[in-house]
């Protein structure tokens, strides 16, 4: 009985051990891990692993036997549902289908989420290309055009387990967790709060509810943008979200109102070829601004104990950069006072 008893603890804390579902900061995550992890699937890397850009996840680029490159993503333990992940790949698949430029996950072994080990996967064809950078309005237009359609795709649904853009998630738990990070230095922790604390106060009156919500991509910045030739590609739904359709414009926006006006004129010139824009939605630009800059820095706080994390943003841990983070602040909460952008686009 004792000795059934001992096999009984020693198989639970072996089972513990190799269970990485709750692995935040994917220390388990092991070479061996990924390439098993892949042959589970029927995919046998060539190539070594090449680590991509990717910090929430781990995304890794391999070649395999049939020289075939791939993209494969392990998702962040604990950080979505399946649910939620689902959501995800079945928006992107929605697109494609659509012939909207987003790349879907392939559907390897009848479906296209995998788990191994507690780590949760999928595996994406390997797009070429760089970061989209417009030059001129007439690429802004492109994009916007692109934007639209998939916009148009996007209002035909809705989902049922992504977060929503709210005040609470954005600004509320990242002041939360901003309080309670070590890694503000206390010398410049009266100035931060004395700043950011007001602004939070602003914008708990940003009229979200005032505009419909629909399907995003949640994360629409150049660099979610790939161009190869004359073609644009979107990718990285990770951030898909409900939230009004401006969210996905926004973040194109830079340099001087005036130029803000004109770019954001392009932009939506192209996007209403496919789709209407609530031109209302521009009162949310500065405060969806100040919303992502805030949660920014409690997103960097709460991945600090992912040792990619600490690699890849040492200026987190740095006094310059939170004296840095208090000037943009003191500029939004001044911007909150500014005029919105004036459209000049009639359709």
């Amino acid at each position: 009985m004792r000795t059934s008893q001992l096999s009984t603890k020693a198989v639970s804390y072996m089972n513990n051990l190799l269970d990485h579902s709750s692995d935040f900061a994917f220390q388990g995550l092991t070479p061996d891990i990924v390439v098993n992890a892949l042959e589970s699937v029927g995919l046998y890397p060539a190539s070594g692993l090449l680590a991509l850009n990717s910090y929430e996840n781990r995304v890794y680029q391999f070649t395999d036997d049939d020289r075939k490159r791939y993209v494969a993503k392990f998702y962040r333990p604990s950080r979505w549902t399946t649910e939620q992940i689902q959501e995800e790949l079945s928006f992107v698949e929605e697109l494609a289908q659509a012939e909207v430029p987003a790349v879907s996950a392939l559907e390897l072994q009848g479906q296209r989420l995998h788990e191994f080990d507690g780590y949760r996967f999928c595996v994406y064809p390997s797009v070429g290309g760089r970061a989209f950078e417009p030059n001129d309005l007439d690429e802004l237009e492109r994009l916007g055009r692109q934007i639209g359609r998939m916009h148009a795709v996007a209002k035909a649904g809705r989902f049922e387990s992504r977060e929503t853009i709210t005040y609470d998630g954005f600004v509320a738990q990242s002041v939360v967790e901003l309080k309670q990070s070590e890694l503000l230095p206390a010398e410049l922790k009266n100035a931060f709060f004395a700043i950011l604390d007001p602004l939070a106060e602003r914008l708990k009156s940003t009229p979200l509810n005032q505009f419909e919500f629909q399907r995003l991509h949640g994360d629409c910045h150049i660099g979610n943008i790939l161009q190869y030739d004359d073609k644009l590609t979107f990718v990285d739904f990770d951030d898909c979200r409900s939230g009004p359709a401006v969210q996905d414009l926004w973040m194109m926006l830079s340099g001087p109102k005036e130029e803000q006006t004109l770019q954001l004129d392009a932009l939506v010139c192209g996007y209403e070829d496919f789709c209407d824009f609530d031109t209302e939605q521009v009162v949310l630009i500065e405060p969806l601004r100040s919303f992502r800059i805030i949660q920014y820095m409690a997103w960097l706080s709460r991945r600090w104990q992912d040792s990619a994390f600490q690699r890849a943003f040492p200026w987190f841990a740095e006094s310059r950069y939170w004296e840095q983070q208090i000037l943009a602040l003191k500029e939004q909460l001044a911007g909150l006072d500014d005029a919105p952008l004036n459209l000049g686009f009639n359709g």
